[in-house]
């Protein structure tokens, strides 16, 4: 591998941005994901891996349906040019086990991405797998921000930037960021755009199911504004109370998309933004954690322990 290592040097200078890239194209997933589904093309191919049963492309048969199914599907090899990149990039610098091992875990997530979607389009779109579906892209989207974010920092064991509190307030802001993203899923497995006039949807009451997704959303929001406030009250790193302020933002604006998007009978343009928001919102979740840690490089030396500032106490790896 050394000897071709020349060869991997321009992925090394560019990784930064190709890891940047491959973060953007998994949240765009979503994106086209969602059009797929709020466009009745969810079988625009009826089977897979081909896309008709003669054919691995689409057919002038299969209409404007088979072109936004199987455009979705070529999504896959952009993300999956993106995390070869990565990994090359990875090898060709002074070789850090941590960034080839996320890189690496890129890249198997994408082929895994496309098995399930394969299988919600074999089980002709079982809301429960298409909800999969998108559940296996907020992971992807969390190893590809870890990556990114890795690049700059060092291997040493990582550090709290705030007292032990915070971290735990931080943490069950997570959690409820990710329970709001989960039950959104049922939400709209219990809805109407389904994928394909045809396709069954979960039983489950939309009425009701939407009453637990909001409920969960003001108590993120409630959480999100007391981590805020409690950043600014200690001498929290300014990234963090930065980092805070966006969530908020982006949840608040998450939740006016949902609410219009419930009142107005579920619009397809609304749906698709707020399908973007939940991508956005777990990305500033993500942004929130990152900003209360740090880890230094394993060549750096140690702090000093006459003086030990509160703010530096060792944490558990993440």
């Amino acid at each position: 591998m050394k000897s071709f290592a020349p060869l991997f040097r321009p992925f090394a200078a560019w990784l930064r941005p190709l890891a940047c890239a491959s973060l953007v194209a998994n949240v765009a997933l979503i994106v086209t994901g969602a059009a797929v589904r709020l466009t009745d093309s969810g079988l625009g191919c009826p089977t897979w891996p081909r896309c008709t049963d003669e054919s691995y492309t689409t057919t002038a048969a299969m209409g404007v349906h088979g072109v936004i199914e199987f455009g979705n599907r070529l999504l896959t090899f952009v993300l999956a040019g993106l995390a070869i990149a990565c990994f090359l990039g990875a090898l060709a610098r002074p070789r850090r086990r941590s960034l080839v091992w996320l890189s690496v875990a890129v890249g198997l997530g994408i082929p895994m991405q496309g098995v399930v979607g394969g299988i919600t389009v074999l089980t002709h779109l079982n809301p429960w797998v298409v909800g999969l579906h998108f559940l296996l892209s907020i992971a992807l989207i969390s190893v590809a921000y870890a990556f990114w974010r890795r690049i700059d920092e060092g291997d040493g064991a990582p550090r709290s930037l705030v007292p032990a509190p915070l971290r735990a307030l931080a943490r069950l802001t997570a959690l409820a960021s990710l329970a709001v993203v989960a039950v959104g899923v049922v939400v709209t497995g219990s809805g109407p755009h389904s994928g394909d006039r045809g396709a069954k949807r979960n039983g489950l009451d939309p009425a009701a199911i939407s009453q637990v997704h909001a409920d969960l959303v003001f108590l993120l929001i409630g959480l999100s504004v007391a981590l805020w406030f409690a950043l600014r009250a200690v001498p929290a790193p300014p990234a963090a109370v930065r980092a805070a302020l966006v969530l908020v933002a982006v949840e608040l604006a998450q939740g006016l998309i949902g609410f219009v998007q419930y009142f107005t009978h579920l619009p397809v343009i609304l749906v698709a933004a707020h399908m973007l928001g939940a991508g956005l919102v777990w990305c500033a979740t993500l942004a929130v954690l990152w900003s209360l840690r740090e880890r230094p490089a394993l060549t750096a030396p140690a702090a000093s322990t006459t003086d030990p500032a509160p703010a530096q106490e060792p944490v558990p790896a993440s």
